[in-house]
């Protein structure tokens, strides 16, 4: 098998964000938020990824993966790029999937995020959430804050990672990095005593479990900046998922410390471009205002949507919102806001105001995905269809004005006359 450094330079070169390598066919890479072959090179070997793998670990890590064969590593490739590889078995053979990093810490502006973002990274304490899917830019968002942080101000940063993905050098601020496995035992045992290390602001890798949730909000409590993820695709979501962790006779406490403690939530998906090549972000931003944090307290996160539709003003949108911002600048394709959106028939809606002619175009363009985001005329549409009744459904007709007036006066007649109080 030839270098895996060299493949790895030209999947860089290609701008790809993963690489995979599977005994049994050929590397492939993710471009584009879509896998590719790399037909010009040879099919892996069982022996080829055990090879790969024995490099990549030392003798301390092999071992411990014989018991348990999962691991996760961080490593530079020269001046190409930085890895973020996780070893795997797969039918008894080794598999590992690449994740390329770039040397260069994207800023905020380069990204094109909103500017409200910048000033949730310069909060002085709380907690601050990026959520979203597998692969949707979260640690990219997550380095570009703590670097307009390592800017701006002069503090202490810690951060716990699993492995260390953005390498941050010492601008105004001292960075401390610490990898999971390395530096450090587990997320518990670094949490245990970070507040020791006099830090101004703490980047936790994962929400994984209570503990960690738990130590995160004591420690934006008590004067510290806390960042973390979330797997979760809106700001709504991720306050149900942080609540239901906890016991039932918890929840209001932890209501009341979430109102208290949390900064904002930014839920974020990668959407392909059409003005270029790429990919943009698209982010429901949830900062926590009054009237946010008194929704959080009361325990109903699923009214915080609301507020976010009408808090322009505090820099808030939501997912539909931001995804009608880049189809009206030309970045994406009214196809994409109807896939990504996070209400399907609203975000249709709010397209057929601006063009209906693309919007209804964007529907017959994937067939079926209404009635899969529970679009019920488009679920009503694609059940007759099914059973051959398609024919058979009518589209249910506005009344004109004088049937209206018709019907009103049909009302009216039919009311039982009052009595007259004698």
């Amino acid at each position: 098998m030839e270098n895996w450094r060299d493949l790895i330079a030209e999947a860089a070169a290609m701008e790809a964000s993963d690489v995979f390598w599977k005994a049994g066919t050929k590397p492939h890479a993710r471009l584009q938020g879509e896998i590719e072959c790399l037909d010009q090179h040879e099919v892996l070997t069982p022996e080829d990824t055990a090879r790969m793998a024995r490099e990549l670990m030392d003798d301390h890590q092999w071992d411990l993966f014989q018991d348990f064969p999962e691991r996760d590593i961080g490593l530079t490739v020269g001046d190409i790029c930085r890895l973020r590889i996780n070893i795997y078995r797969e039918r008894g053979n080794i598999g590992l999937v690449m994740r390329i990093i770039s040397l260069d810490i994207i800023t905020l502006e380069e990204l094109e995020m909103p500017d409200v973002l910048s000033q949730v990274a310069m909060s002085p304490q709380g907690l601050v959430l990026v959520t979203g899917p597998t692969g949707c830019g979260k640690s990219t968002t997550l380095a570009a804050m703590i670097n307009h942080i390592n800017q701006e101000r002069r503090c202490n940063i810690v951060t716990i990672e699993d492995p260390i993905e953005y390498v941050h050098p010492d601008k105004k601020s001292i960075v401390n990095q610490r990898a999971v496995g390395e530096d450090t035992m587990s997320f518990t045992d670094a949490l245990k005593y970070i507040v020791r290390q006099n830090p101004d602001v703490i980047l936790i890798g994962e929400m994984r479990d209570v503990e960690t949730m738990q130590v995160a909000m004591q420690a934006a409590e008590t004067g510290h900046l806390v960042f973390s993820t979330v797997h979760t695709t809106s700001a709504s979501e991720t306050l149900e998922r942080i609540i239901n962790m906890f016991p039932p006779h918890e929840k209001p406490q932890i209501c009341l410390r979430m109102a208290k403690t949390l900064r904002a939530i930014l839920s974020q998906t990668l959407v392909p471009r059409i003005d270029t090549k790429g990919r943009t972000a698209a982010v429901e931003i949830m900062v926590v205002t009054p009237t946010v944090g008194k929704m959080i307290e009361e325990g109903k996160p699923s009214d915080t949507y609301s507020a976010i539709q009408d808090g322009g003003y505090w820099g808030m949108q939501t997912m539909n919102q931001a995804l009608l911002q880049l189809y009206t600048s030309g970045k994406i394709s009214p196809g994409q806001c109807l896939f990504n959106s996070g209400n399907y028939t609203e975000m249709r809606q709010m397209l057929r105001r601006i063009d209906s002619v693309a919007a209804d175009e964007a529907v017959k363009e994937l067939p079926g995905l209404g009635a899969a985001r529970g679009d019920v005329p488009d679920a009503v549409k694609e059940a007759a269809a099914a059973s051959g009744r398609a024919s058979q459904l009518v589209e249910p007709k506005k009344p004109t004005k004088e049937q209206q007036g018709t019907r009103r006066t049909t009302r009216r007649a039919a009311r039982p006359a009052r009595r007259s109080e004698e």
